[in-house]
């Protein structure tokens, strides 16, 4: 961090204002990257476990995977999802609550029986797809604020905090040295002063 440094006393209060500033904000942002970091690794359990319920309802129904094909695709679709936003440490993420489906009437005469039982299976892997895209929605957002976190303590630790301190250092070095200059200053002129009168 490249710092414009004025050797003056209100320099030196500025930059260790912020200096104080960013040591009272560390350990928040330690704790906030802590949480995000946990977060995200249940996250990603749930979302494993969305997967595989996923696969299972598909091998569930792999073995009519012939009779799948004479299936009318138009029979169930998504009318709505419902969902509601939550904060987590700062951060909106959208949650899943429920979805509607609309089914197209058909005739249980004129197609086959298994039709009914059909729609129940398509809406299940729809919301079981829906709840996964949630998740991953929810991982993706959680990964990206828990890199930001770690960025922003890494940005504070290693390169602010020390960048400050250093400029704090400078500055006190370069009063103190311009004030012990003026005190020997004063001190030979007394000196000078003396001997004059003396003369």
């Amino acid at each position: 961090m490249k710092l414009h440094i004025k050797y003056n006393k209100t320099a030196l209060r500025e930059f260790q204002k912020k200096l104080q500033i960013r040591e009272r904000a560390l350990p928040t942002l330690k704790n906030k990257e802590a949480a995000f970091r946990a977060m995200v690794i249940e996250a990603k359990r749930e979302l494993l476990k969305a997967r595989e319920f996923y696969a299972s309802v598909l091998n569930t129904i792999s073995p009519w995977s012939a009779l799948w094909q004479e299936y009318n695709q138009n029979l169930a679709f998504i009318k709505n999802v419902d969902s509601r936003e939550v904060k987590i440490a700062g951060l909106r993420i959208p949650e899943f609550e429920n979805i509607d489906f609309e089914e197209s009437g058909f005739s249980i005469f004129s197609n086959p029986f298994w039709f009914n039982e059909g729609v129940k299976v398509v809406e299940e892997l729809m919301e079981t797809i829906v709840r996964r895209e949630f998740m991953e929605n929810k991982l993706r957002l959680l990964e990206m604020a828990r890199k930001k976190a770690t960025q922003k303590v890494n940005l504070y630790e290693k390169v602010q905090i020390p960048a400050l301190r250093e400029a704090i250092k400078q500055i006190k070095r370069y009063l103190e040295d311009e004030e012990n200059l003026a005190k020997a200053g004063q001190k030979l002129l007394k000196v000078k002063l003396e001997k004059a009168q003396l003369s």
